[in-house]
C-alpha cells in the first residue's frame, strides 16, 4: 500500500490528472463527504462503497447492506447504471454529480445543470469524465431497501456446468414463453440451462443509452457447455440465438456485460448507440477515457455491416 493511498484525492488534484492526461488512484476517492439531514441528501466521492453509505445512514442495521446495487461502489453502479434492490436503476437516486472533464474543468450536472452530460455520464460506462463525486437522495435509498426484492431462482446451477451467465430483459409477461423456448433450444443443442435467477428491473427516463426503456424481467442464463471441440463456436451461436430470442419477445440485454451481441442485435435494442460514440467523440476527441467496453463497441461500428447467418 503507498503512503498516499489513505489520504483522500481532492478535486483539483483529479482536475490536474485528467488535464495531464495523468494516471491517478481511484480507490482514493472514497469518503463521504456531508450529509444534509434538512433536505435528505448524502453526498460521496465516486469510489465509496454502498456498505460505507448504509452504515452511514443507519449505522447497526445489518439489513441497511442491502442498500446498493450488485456493483460495490456508487461510481460502478453509476456507469452501467445497475439496478438496486428495488428494481430501480442508480441514476434515480442522483441528485447531482461533480465531475472532471476530459479538459479537465469540474463541474456539476445534474437534470436541470448540463442536462445532456448528465444523461450521458449516468450509464456511460465512464468514458465522459472522471466522476469527483455524487450526491444522492437518502429518502430515495430508504424507500428502495423497503421496497427490496430478491432474485428468484428458478432453476439451480449445476456445479461446473456453466461459464459467464447470459444475462437478458424480457417484459415480464414474455418471462415464462421465452423461458420454456429457451430451455427446448438449449436442450437441443446439448447445452441445457443449468441455472436461472430472474428479478424485476423498473423504468427510468433520464440516461442518454438507457436500458431500462420500462419494466422487465431481468434474466440470468448459466448455459451447461461441454468440453468438446468446437463447444465455444456452438456456445457462442447458442446465445446469439437467445437474444434473438428475447428481441423478437420485446426484450433486450444489457449492453455493457453481453459482448457476444452483434452489432444488428446492438443497433435494435440501442438504436442511440451510434449517436452515443459520436458524442462520445466530441466531449473527449484526445481519448483520454477509454475502456474495453468502448475499444469493442467502436470497433463494431467501424466495420461494414454483413449478414450473419449460422449453419443448420
Amino acid at each position: 500500500m503507498s503512503a498516499t493511498s489513505s489520504i483522500p484525492l481532492s478535486a483539483l488534484e483529479l482536475s490536474a490528472a485528467m488535464r495531464a492526461a495523468r494516471p491517478y488512484d481511484p480507490a482514493r476517492l472514497d469518503r463521504v463527504l456531508r450529509v444534509d439531514e434538512r433536505h435528505g441528501l448524502i453526498e460521496v466521492q465516486a469510489a465509496t462503497q454502498w456498505k460505507t453509505i448504509a452504515a452511514r445512514l443507519r449505522p447497526g442495521d445489518q439489513r441497511a447492506a442491502r442498500i446498493g446495487t450488485s456493483m460495490p461502489t456508487v461510481g460502478e453502479s453509476l456507469a452501467c447504471n445497475a439496478a438496486g434492490p428495488d428494481g430501480r436503476p442508480a441514476v434515480v437516486h442522483v441528485e447531482s454529480m461533480m465531475l472532471v472533464t476530459p479538459g479537465g474543468d469540474l463541474l456539476r450536472v445534474s437534470r436541470s445543470a448540463h442536462r445532456e452530460l448528465f444523461g450521458l455520464v449516468a450509464g456511460g460506462q465512464g468514458l465522459f469524465g472522471a466522476l469527483y463525486s455524487v450526491t444522492l437522495h437518502t429518502g430515495s435509498l430508504s424507500l428502495a431497501l423497503n421496497e427490496a426484492v430478491g432474485a428468484e431462482v428458478l432453476a439451480s446451477s449445476a456445479p461446473g456446468a456453466a461459464s459467464r451467465p447470459l444475462r437478458l430483459l424480457l417484459p415480464p409477461e414474455e418471462l415464462a414463453p421465452f423461458l420454456a423456448e429457451a430451455q427446448a433450444h438449449c436442450s437441443a443443442w446439448r447445452m441445457p440451462l443449468s441455472g436461472v435467477r430472474v428479478r424485476r428491473t423498473r423504468q427510468e427516463n433520464d440516461t442518454f443509452l438507457r436500458w431500462a426503456r420500462r419494466e422487465y424481467a431481468a434474466v440470468m442464463l448459466g448455459i451447461g457447455e461441454p468440453r468438446a471441440l468446437g463447444a465455444a463456436v456452438r456456445a457462442a451461436q447458442v446465445r446469439g440465438e437467445l437474444i434473438d430470442r428475447a428481441i423478437a419477445r420485446g426484450g433486450s440485454f444489457p449492453l455493457h456485460c453481453t459482448p457476444e451481441a452483434t452489432r444488428a442485435q446492438a443497433e435494435a435494442c440501442y438504436p442511440e448507440l451510434r449517436a452515443f460514440l459520436a458524442e462520445k467523440r466530441r466531449v473527449d476527441p484526445g481519448e483520454k477515457l477509454t475502456n474495453a467496453w468502448y475499444r469493442h463497441y467502436r470497433g463494431l461500428f467501424a466495420r461494414g455491416s454483413c449478414d450473419v447467418r449460422w449453419a443448420g
